[in-house]
């Protein structure tokens, strides 16, 4: 009787997943590409290996970009601790100081970076240095470094306060979306014109958020708003429950496919994104571990078009 020969198992290939990382944290090849510097070609033949390794595709291809599927989703936690086990196994040859870190860090940012954008970026922190304890100070009122109410803050706008370490990650665009289910009652603008019409959603008593909307080229009132909130991240809810049309920035949006872009998605105006702390905090390599991380991963955010 012929000998059965043993069906041989399975294997990904780390180098596809590193690539496959990418591609999830930047949203497109040519982003991805620049991040690893290799070449949009490369990228494409990573991914597409991974999917043959995989057996099923990971993306839908949109003019937007790579759209991740319920299996990208599904693999990126285990993509993502391999990559952290992979940096451990780094450190841990070449001795690196930052292998022990530990204590805590007091970060604050606005209640939308906080709630939509930081959790990720820190989760991936945590899996690398899981004896830094992370306090997060959610407020779109800045904190005041100088007087230690936080110790690193993410903030919108570039830092003044010459006692500062500040470092700037990028530019963030800010588009109006409509959710699918609202399009599908009332249709789509065509113009900013046209948009005075519809169920808008802004602010209710927050001068510099309408002062905005105002120069991004909408001349709206308080009233001509149908759901007025001056906290974000409501704002936010209220457009991925299909109440009407509201702002929101663009690599926050794009993660949701049924929040659909107005005007080809251009950005009615750009946000600057810092990271920020008290300069005496750079000898303290907790401090420092995680500004760097912050600064690199807010970088690849504002990167991620």
């Amino acid at each position: 009787m012929q000998k059965r020969m043993n069906k041989p198992e399975p294997a990904l290939s780390w180098e596809h997943l590193r690539y496959f990382l990418a591609v999830m944290e930047h949203g497109t090849l040519s982003a991805a590409a620049r991040k690893l510097g290799a070449t949009q070609p490369t990228m494409g033949r990573h991914i597409d290996a991974l999917e043959a390794e995989i057996g099923g595709p990971l993306f839908t291809r949109s003019r937007h970009g790579l759209l991740p599927n319920d299996k990208a989703r599904a693999l990126l936690p285990h993509a993502q601790t391999m990559a952290s086990a992979a940096d451990a196994l780094l450190r841990s040859a070449t001795g690196d100081a930052d292998a022990a870190l530990s204590g805590a860090v007091r970060i604050s940012a606005s209640e939308m970076m906080g709630s939509e954008v930081l959790p990720e970026i820190l989760a991936r922190f945590a899996i690398q240095h899981p004896g830094v304890h992370v306090e997060l100070l959610l407020s779109d009122q800045p904190a005041d470094l100088l007087r230690r109410d936080a110790d690193i803050a993410v903030r919108m706008f570039r830092p003044t306060q010459g006692a500062l370490r500040a470092a700037r990650a990028g530019r963030v665009g800010v588009a109006l979306y409509a959710h699918s289910a609202y399009a599908a009652r009332k249709g789509m603008p065509k113009t900013l014109a046209d948009a005075r019409s519809h169920v808008l959603i802004g602010y209710d008593r927050n001068p510099l958020g309408i002062q905005a909307v105002k120069q991004a080229g909408l001349a709206l009132r308080r009233e001509d708003f149908s759901f007025r909130c001056d906290r974000e991240t409501s704002q936010l809810a209220a457009l991925r429950a299909g109440y009407g049309i509201g702002a929101c920035q663009q690599p926050i949006a794009r993660r949701d496919p049924q929040l659909l872009p107005l005007f080809q998605d251009k950005p009615l105006f750009e946000l600057e994104v810092w990271v920020a702390m008290h300069a005496e905090l750079r000898a303290e390599p907790r401090m420092s571990a995680l500004f760097r991380h912050l600064q690199s991963s807010l970088r690849a955010y504002c990167e991620s078009r």
